[in-house]
């Protein structure tokens, strides 16, 4: 199994090595030449949402990816990866990937002092969950299945070929976000 993880910007590393400590195989993701490569799916990081989305711009890589999502690749965003592939964010900024049908509020948490750690549960299991600078979903289509909640804000969520975190699991010990995500692909 091979996980694109996207590499322009943010916490992919984090990914990397939780994703290889588990046995799966990883590439980064730089350019559009890296997205010729046979890949089961693709992790989005959490980083800066507008930064990376004028880089996927300038690479050559958003349409690539866009299309990627569509025919059904399976794809893990986190934090700024939830923000990349929502189809609104509040506010009026221009959508990114724009795949899938949720609303987000960039920042909803407030700044960076805004940030904090909570334990929730996604799908049924206990997770300890890391909020920097977070956006939460306002909003969800029909097709749209809740996964978390904090404080009544969601912060997870999955559609057919796409879960999202508010959070980053990334930063904790627990595979279960991952282990969801992998999940999806086999």
């Amino acid at each position: 199994m091979k996980i694109g993880v996207l590499a322009v910007q943010g916490d992919f590393q984090e990914h990397i090595n939780i994703l290889q400590s588990h046995g799966a195989d990883t590439a980064e993701l730089r350019n559009a030449a890296d997205l010729n490569q046979a890949l089961d799916g693709l992790i989005l990081p959490g980083g800066e949402s507008t930064v990376m989305g004028k880089l996927l711009e300038e690479l050559g890589m958003l349409t690539p990816l866009q299309k990627k999502i569509c025919r059904g690749l399976p794809v893990l965003g986190t934090c700024a990866g939830l923000i990349l592939l929502a189809k609104a964010i509040e506010g009026g900024e221009e959508s990114h990937l724009a795949a899938m049908d949720i609303i987000v509020k960039r920042n909803g948490y407030g700044r960076q002092l805004g940030s904090f750690a909570a334990d929730g549960t996604v799908a049924g299991t206990a997770v300890p969950m890391v909020f920097i600078r977070a956006p939460y979903i306002t909003e969800v289509g029909a097709g749209v299945e809740i996964m978390a909640q904090v404080d009544g804000k969601i912060v997870a969520a999955r559609e057919k070929n796409m879960l999202v975190t508010a959070f980053h699991p990334e930063l904790t010990e627990d595979f279960t976000c991952h282990q969801l995500f992998l999940d999806m692909i086999s």
